[in-house]
């Protein structure tokens, strides 16, 4: 089945506990003031791929012992049909090495969502989609309410444990604030840099303060579009 997307990286260690692949969906019509991600919102840009290719970079980072996989966007429940295969993929995957590895450890890799919509919001079709997930991060961004909750941009965001795991694995974040770093700086293709995270008030502002102090001028901001 075919995709849009905005990019991939692993390992990401600011959206989800542990070392992860990460996975961005391209197309938002949503557009809450203030994303950092407007880049993401045109379901015509980013790329072309398939879900079979995203699993196999999944299979790749299992093997290297990621902790899980974190599917953001955009909004993959734009892409319902697509974030469908995609989980129910990479959860016979994480689970067929799990029987190959004759492990039952606590920490199997988890499965983790991030959705604007609301949790009201989620019809039958959407509810399908994240049969496959572990958790989900649900509300819309909302840039008057800022938070400092673990991987969420704003207060009213909530983390919903869909499965043992997930209840296991991110129950204990529901009021804490992340243990590491909120952003995470990887390279892009054509000069460009990558943020993955999720920023404090005023974070993205003074970063590029510090970069124009070290001679480096931005010339596009994905928050600023």
């Amino acid at each position: 089945m075919e995709l849009r997307l905005d990019g991939t990286h692993y390992p990401l260690e600011t959206l989800g506990p542990g070392k992860r692949l990460g996975i961005w969906f391209q197309g938002c019509t949503l557009a809450c003031a203030g994303c950092m991600s407007r880049h993401t919102w045109d379901p015509e840009a980013g790329t072309r791929g398939t879900v079979s290719e995203v699993l196999a970079l999944w299979r790749r980072a299992l093997a290297d012992g990621a902790d899980g996989l974190t599917v953001s966007g955009g909004e993959p429940l734009q892409q319902a049909a697509a974030l469908a295969e995609l989980l129910a993929g990479a959860a016979r995957l994480r689970d067929g090495v799990r029987r190959r590895e004759g492990s039952a450890g606590p920490h199997p890799a988890d499965l983790l969502v991030y959705t604007g919509y609301e949790p009201e919001e989620l019809t039958p079709e959407r509810r399908t989609a994240l049969a496959g997930a572990d958790a989900v991060i649900t509300g819309r961004f909302r840039v008057a309410e800022p938070t400092r909750l673990a991987w969420r941009g704003s207060a009213n965001q909530r983390i919903v444990p869909l499965t043992p795991l997930g209840a296991v694995r991110y129950t204990p974040y529901e009021n804490r604030e992340p243990a590491g770093p909120r952003l995470q700086v990887a390279p892009g293709e054509g000069g460009r840099l990558r943020l993955h995270g999720v920023p404090l008030r005023g974070e993205l502002a003074a970063l590029e303060r510090r970069l124009r102090q070290d001679g480096v001028a931005l010339t596009e901001r994905s928050w600023r579009r």
